[in-house]
Formats: C-alpha cells, structure tokens, sequence
C-alpha cells in the first residue's frame, strides 16, 4: 500500500502558537506521518502556548489517530520580522515578552537548531507565517511602512528562512509555506499590502525552488489555501462572509478543514512528492477555478 512515511525525519513549523490554525494542523499531519516535529512561536504568544501544553489544555488536539499523543521535540521562541539580533529594535529586545527568548531571530533559530541536531539533522521547514498591520485599509490607503512591513513579514521571512536553514537540512528537504487566493485575484478588504506580500511569496517559490534546488537538492513548494475561520484569518473581520461565499461558489461545497491542508502538506513534504518543486498547491476546494459566481438562482446550473 503507497502511503505517506516521514519517519526518521525532522520539521519545524513556524507559527503555531495555538490549536486552530493551518501551522498546528500541518503539524499534526507530519506528525501522523512519522516524522518528529519542531515549532518556531511567536515571542509575545509563547508563554501562553508553552503553558497550554503543559497544562494538557491541547491534549485532545494533540491526539493521533493511533491514540499516541503528538509531542513537539523543541518549541523555539522566533519573530520572522528579524533576521538576526542586531536588527533588532532596543525596545523589542529589552521587552518583557523577548528578553528570556535568547535569540529569537531566524539567524539565531537557525543556529540553535545546527546546534540541537547538527549540520543534516532537518529534513522539512514549514513557513506558517504572516502579518499585515494595517490589513483592514485599502491598499490605496497603506502606508509605505505598513506595506514594507507586511512584505517583510509575510513574504521576505521565507527567502530568509530559505537562506538560513537550507545549509543545515539535510540534502533534498522540503520548504513549504502557505498562500492565499489574494495573490491573484482581487479580495476587497484584503488590504495593507498582504495581497502584495503573498504574491511575492508565490513569485519566490518559482526561484528560490530554482535555487535551493540546485545549491542543495531541496524542494521548495507553496500550498494557496482556501478561506478559514482561524484566529489570525478571523482578526480580517469578514472570514465568515469569505467561508460561506466559497461555500456557495465551489465546486466541492462543503466547508474547508484544516486538515485539508495538513494532508496536502505532509504529501508535499514526503518522497511521494519528490518530483514537485516550485509549483503553488490550491487547497480551497476548487474556488480558485470559478471565473463567475453562481449562487444565484438565474446563473445556477439546473
């Protein structure tokens, strides 16, 4: 029977900071798979996560199909925002929620990681990660600060992860991040610079997969998943508005899970997918090939 064996690799995830999102979900997947799993938190969301788990507040999410309980092999303190100490503001460093994170750049988790496993000892980096300050304005309306910024944190963070953690996976890993129909087509109130930041993103896949590639056997792919209601989607303000008109309009009508996407993700991580690289994954049930909606009785099909 063909199916999906990670065993005896090595991934981190960056961005899971709780249970409901597409990071944990993929976590999850890897996990099922075989494979041992890092993650990489945000700093201000740390402690709470880290006492959640110890807590056993996740136990029930964190179950197998096995029954085994998912159990993260290192949880890494990481604000993708920063690319090593030193470009790190003074006020940021010295804050309360940073200053016992040791280094929580992705230079820094990039050496702690060599420094856990070894030079060889990852095999999957999962970029689960974005921000967009000023997400709810019109892009007419975003600052040149807001938008820098929500390139910077959403799409320059995996050209960075790719640079800092591709010498020290083991030859013919995987990169993966995450995506959304933005990038190509018009979502109002999708703002701030996010719909920029995810189509660089995409845009990025296609060379750094030429890149890594080539320097170091690994594959880099991107999965465009479709709308869910997790708490960074939900802080938007009209998630819901987005899942019921996918509803509506796709092809396939019931509502995305999560799991959807972890599946497709421990699929593109394994020797299954060994042949994809550079390529954009649609994980949305189908919404991304409607060219017209037809949640209206005059354009519905009998």
């Amino acid at each position: 029977m063909l199916s999906i064996d990670l065993t005896g690799k090595r991934a981190l995830v960056a961005g899971v900071a709780d249970d409901g999102g597409f990071g944990f979900a993929i976590a999850k997947a890897l996990a099922e798979a075989g494979a041992s799993v890092c993650v990489g938190t945000w700093p201000p969301a740390l402690s709470i996560f880290r006492t959640l788990l110890e807590r056993g507040k996740l136990d029930a999410s964190m179950t197998l199909a096995d029954g085994r309980k998912m159990a993260f092999e290192k949880v890494y303190a990481l604000d993708a925002e920063y690319d090593a100490l030193d470009d790190v503001p003074a006020e940021v460093k010295d804050s309360r929620r940073y200053r016992e994170c040791g280094d929580f750049t992705i230079g820094g988790l990039a050496a702690q990681m060599r420094a856990d496993f070894g030079d060889g000892g990852v095999d999957i980096v999962v970029h689960s990660l974005a921000n967009g300050p000023e997400v709810k304005k019109p892009l007419s309306e975003t600052s040149r600060k807001g938008y820098l910024a929500a390139i910077g944190a959403s799409a320059y963070s995996m050209v960075s992860m790719v640079r800092h953690l591709g010498p020290v996976m083991r030859r013919g890993g995987a990169f993966l991040s995450l995506s959304y129909m933005a990038a190509e087509r018009v979502i109002p109130g999708y703002g701030g610079g996010m719909s920029s930041a995810k189509a660089a993103l995409e845009s990025d896949t296609r060379t750094l997969a030429y890149e890594a590639g080539r320097q170091w056997g690994h594959r880099v792919n991107v999965i465009s998943a479709g709308a869910y209601a997790s708490r960074a989607a939900s802080a938007i303000g009209f998630i819901e508005q987005m899942i019921d008109y996918a509803e509506r309009n796709a092809p396939l009508r019931e509502r995305l899970a999560a799991q959807d996407v972890g599946a497709t993700a421990a699929f593109l991580c394994s020797p299954l997918a060994a042949g994809i690289t550079g390529t954009t994954i649609y994980v949305d049930k189908g919404i991304h090939a409607m060219g017209m909606a037809v949640d209206r009785e005059a354009s519905a099909p009998a």
